[in-house]
């Protein structure tokens, strides 16, 4: 990750924070570690203007937008993770009760 990002480009991920976008989604985006981002926040917090900090434009709703579909994402894996392995535990009942090689019967 350790991506080295401008000051404008710092100070505006520090904005974002400040707007609520969530740390996580900026770190990904961004390739920085969120704990990178969240000694910016520190750093800089007290010297933004509030006036400078982002509403909700189409930004900001873009980053939403993104941080849902993540979470439906995770839950979707989470859920697929639950069936492949009633799927496993399935087979495995299948293959005791039928064996693959079945005794003669002559």
């Amino acid at each position: 990750m350790g991506k080295h990002l401008g000051q404008e480009t710092q100070l505006n991920i520090v904005k974002e924070v400040l707007a609520g976008v969530k740390v996580g989604a900026l770190a990904r985006m961004y390739g920085v570690h969120p704990e990178t981002i969240r000694n910016w926040v520190r750093e800089h917090r007290d010297s933004i203007p509030p006036e400078e900090i982002p509403m909700t434009d189409e930004h900001l709703l873009e980053l939403q937008r993104l941080q849902e579909i993540e979470a439906r994402y995770a839950k979707a894996m989470k859920l697929l993770g639950e069936k492949e392995l009633e799927n496993e535990i399935l087979r495995e009942l299948i293959k005791k009760r039928n064996p693959a090689y079945p005794k003669s019967t002559k």
